[in-house]
């Protein structure tokens, strides 16, 4: 056999192997997300299927308890339809019947928007946020509307498991060319980000009318959940994001790193 052959033979191996591993990392990462958003889902549908069984059950004590269980199965639906809406949205990404709107944005109105719907959750539970605007000539290539709810997202998270300290956003020029970095520093314990797949698999207890309301009070989507589709939606604007080792020794500190396009044109008039 020629050497220009074996040649081709060798690099059509090559690229079969390298299709293979790719093959095999997609299907890990789909078998995670499966995983991790039917966890998300027995949550809030435990509560609503368990506050129907107690009032069917006729274990309300009166009227008003009747009408607070109603009022706690309703608002688990809505938290059940939320979670539903934001992985099928995900899933129309992936399958191309749904595009983002990329265009091009000064960081600087993205921050201001995070700032308005973000700042109250964290002054109603005294955590001190620092929004650092960006220079006025950063500009990004993304999804308005999308990379706000992204940034909301991972902020509102770690607010909900903080105990005590502060946050805060800032952005600059990345170290991978045509990117900028927008960095997200929260007191908050690092695995919040990452529950282990045992854990996911337990059994959920027995519904009581303390135990809906403590369900109720988690957040939905979970940091967990949170962090998976910020990633998708990262990666559907050709963006990261990551998590990186802290500045300093404190245990409770988590940076998190979102890298966006950069984009060199600014926006037309």
């Amino acid at each position: 056999m020629p050497n220009e052959d074996i040649d081709t033979l060798k690099a059509e191996l090559e690229r079969t192997r390298l299709a293979y591993r790719q093959a095999i990392q997609t299907g890990q990462l789909k078998a995670g997300f499966l995983a991790r958003t039917s966890h998300e889902l027995r949550s809030p549908l435990n509560s609503l299927i368990g506050l129907h069984q107690l009032i069917m059950a006729g274990l309300c004590e009166n009227p008003e308890e009747e009408r607070e269980f109603i009022e706690q199965a309703h608002q688990a639906a809505f938290r059940l339809l939320k979670l539903l809406d934001e992985v099928i949205y995900i899933a129309k990404l992936e399958y191309g019947s749904h595009q983002l709107e990329i265009e091009t944005h000064p960081l600087s109105s993205i921050f201001q928007q995070v700032e308005q719907q973000i700042h109250l959750q964290a002054a109603n539970r005294s955590y001190p946020l620092t929004i650092t605007q960006p220079e006025s000539e950063l500009f990004v290539k993304a999804d308005f509307k999308r990379l706000v709810q992204v940034l909301i997202s991972l902020l509102d998270a770690g607010i909900a498991k903080m105990q005590e300290g502060s946050l805060a956003l800032t952005a600059q020029d990345a170290e991978e060319q045509s990117f900028v970095e927008i960095l997200i520093d929260i007191h908050s314990p690092y695995c919040i980000w990452s529950e282990p797949l045992d854990k996911m698999q337990e059994q959920l207890p027995e519904i009581t009318p303390e135990r809906a309301k403590t369900l109720l009070e988690k957040p939905v989507p979970s940091p967990e959940m949170n962090w998976i589709l910020s990633q998708d939606l990262l990666a559907s604007m050709k963006g990261q994001l990551n998590l990186v080792a802290t500045p300093t020794e404190e245990k409770e500190f988590t940076r998190l790193r979102c890298l966006i396009p950069r984009s060199e044109a600014e926006i037309p008039t």
